[in-house]
């Protein structure tokens, strides 16, 4: 046991790596849930909008996550790419079940991502709240939000629920190879 614990210790010490994540997408699309889930293993129906940001660290492996979950709302979305600068992957977090904000977050998204300081910072979108009957298929969430098209980084879509849990280990999976 004494051994056991003196090995972790080491490895981590000696082989562990952080990765830097922002956490962006429209309001009510499911981001603090997903970062809850991802650090806490917790999901709560009654969430409060973020106001700003908020970070968080979770360690999976020898891989530490340091998740900055930014606020969706119109007036602080001129702040993403300030925290998206610098960062190993920017995830995009969409309410797969509202195709009413699909025009508006493949515009933001695209606005953001036509920033030269994140150009190669691989995006992973999370197509969220696939537990919702109706919720857009990947195929669509690749359409919607012209995926295709974006061809300066490695681009990578997932349909998940942060409430059930569905696909979060692709994620974590997904993550931790960008480390």
């Amino acid at each position: 046991m004494i051994f056991r614990a003196f090995f972790d210790w080491l490895r981590a010490l000696f082989w562990s790596t952080q990765l830097d994540v922002a956490c962006i997408g429209l309001q009510n699309a499911g981001k603090t849930s997903l970062v809850n889930v991802l650090t806490d293993n917790a999901f709560s129906e009654s969430m409060i909008p973020t106001v700003g940001f908020n970070l968080r660290k979770v360690q999976k492996g020898n891989v530490t996550i340091k998740m900055w979950d930014l606020a969706g709302q119109p007036r602080f979305r001129s702040i993403w790419e300030r925290y998206c600068r610098g960062v190993n992957a920017i995830v995009w977090v969409l309410d797969s079940a509202d195709r009413d904000t699909f025009a508006t977050a493949r515009s933001e998204l695209h606005a953001l991502l036509e920033k030269p300081e994140l150009r190669g910072i691989p995006l992973l979108v999370l197509a969220n709240k696939n537990d919702i009957p109706d919720h857009a298929s990947v195929d669509e969430v690749i359409k919607a939000l012209a995926l295709a098209t974006i061809t300066n980084r490695e681009v990578s879509c997932y349909s998940i629920s942060a409430k059930s849990s569905r696909n979060i280990d692709i994620t974590v999976a997904w993550l931790t190879k960008r480390s």
